[in-house]
Order: C-alpha cells, then structure tokens, then sequence
C-alpha cells in the first residue's frame, strides 16, 4: 500500500512533523510519501492561503497521486480536498474530516485546538462544512507570535495544554482535537495528561486511508465526486492539464 501525503505549505519543517507521525501511524508495508507544496506561504491561516494551497496540493496530486493508492492533503482546512476528490481514483482524505470522524467515534462533543487566532473563522467554515457544528463545543487558540512554526510544540507546549484542559473544563469537550500539521505528534504526548480522548489529524488519516484501501470501494464514476468533463483550458501544469484530461477515464 503507498499512501502520499501533501503539505499544502512550503514549510519543509512541517512536511518532517507530518512524516513522523505518519511512519509511526502507518502499518507494516505501508510505504508513505511527504511532498511539500513548491510555492505558497509558511502556514495557511485564511482563506486566500487556502486558495493558494489547494492550488499547490492540486498539482502535486496530478502528478504524484496516480502512483498511490491513497492520497492525504496534509493541513487543516483540507484545503483542495473536494477537488483532488473529483480528479484522482483512489481515495483522498484531509487532515480535518479525518480527526471529525474519529472523534464522532470518541465522543459527542469536541474542541478543536488551533496555532493562531486568526484561522478560527475558517475551522468553524470547515466544520460546518462537515455538518457537524452542532457538535463543535469550542475552538480555542494560541494567542502568542509563532517564531518557528516547525517548533510550535515546543514553544508553546504548556499553553497548548492549557488550551486543551480549558475545552474540557469550560467548554464541555468530550474530545480534543489538535489542528494543523504543525501540531502532529502532539496528542501521543498528551495522552494520559487530559481527561478525555485527543485527536491528531495526520494519524487519523493514514489509518483511515489504510481502512479505505484494503475496503476497495470503488471510484466515483457518477455523482457530485465523479471526474470533472474534459474541456478546454490554458496556463495549467502540464501534470494537471494531463490528469484532467485522463479524469473521465476512472
């Protein structure tokens, strides 16, 4: 099974976090590739950023994605996600609607922890998106300048935590969710200090992508997931413009 995993940001700090924890999700035989985006911005926390990385994380699945039998778009937000969905053949997940789905599975309640202020907005959009805002208790976030966004963990480990137990405390979280490809890793390390369930979003999704594939369910060949009509275009990639052109052939 090979499993490919996009950073829709350039930072390749990042892209060794989501490795990491990737390899220590992944099950034996499990081949992983981390692709970082090859231009954008650092981190994405609005919905411009977003735009630009869906872009980014879309060409690199053109080129990359037929060689997997799983694709991950590797940050919060999934930026792109639908999209890449309707392009490739095999299933495409996000870090978002993967942790969404293993905590439904945890708890009723959840709480998102985030690295900024600014990118509440757009989680709070992406979980309605998901139909379940009626289950978001809370999204709580750092409120300090990120120095090194590799080294958010470590900088701001202790208000991290704090931000976690406050969900629970105040905000009635039956589980917490750790946002973002910066904080991957970070809920193996609080396990055992909270006192409900964490969520990490890159681990959810390598074991859900492991579920999808050995299921085979198939590929969208109708419906609003089915490849995207062959049509003219002007100024894509050469990998995108190929992939389009291929879609309809799923």
């Amino acid at each position: 099974m090979r499993i490919l995993l996009i950073n829709p940001n350039i930072s390749e700090s990042v892209s060794e976090l989501i490795r990491m924890e990737a390899q220590r999700s992944a099950a034996p035989g499990t081949e992983l590739t981390v692709l970082t985006a090859p231009f954008g911005v650092a981190y994405i926390e609005t919905r411009l950023e977003a735009l630009i990385g869906a872009y980014a994380a879309a060409g690199l699945a053109a080129e990359h994605g037929p060689q997997h039998d799983a694709v991950i778009v590797a940050a919060f937000g999934d930026p792109g996600l639908a999209g890449i969905r309707e392009l490739l053949p095999v299933p495409v997940l996000g870090l978002t609607e993967s942790a969404l789905a293993s905590a439904c599975l945890l708890g009723h309640r959840f709480s998102i922890i985030a690295i900024s202020q600014r990118i509440q907005a757009w989680y709070r959009e992406v979980v309605q998106a998901n139909g379940l805002a009626g289950r978001l208790a809370s999204i709580r976030a750092l409120d300090q300048p990120l120095a090194d966004i590799g080294a958010v963990q470590q900088d701001h480990s202790t208000r991290l935590q704090a931000l976690c137990e406050r969900a629970v405390d105040e905000d009635g979280a039956d589980v917490i969710i750790l946002a973002g490809a910066p904080l991957a890793g970070l809920a193996r390390g609080l396990r055992g200090r909270l006192p409900v369930p964490v969520v990490d979003g890159v681990s959810s999704a390598v074991c859900h992508a492991q579920s999808l594939v050995t299921l085979q369910p198939g590929c969208a060949r109708k419906g609003s997931f089915a490849p995207p009509p062959v049509k003219a275009n002007r100024g894509l990639s050469e990998p995108l413009a190929r992939a389009l052109a291929a879609a309809p052939d799923h």
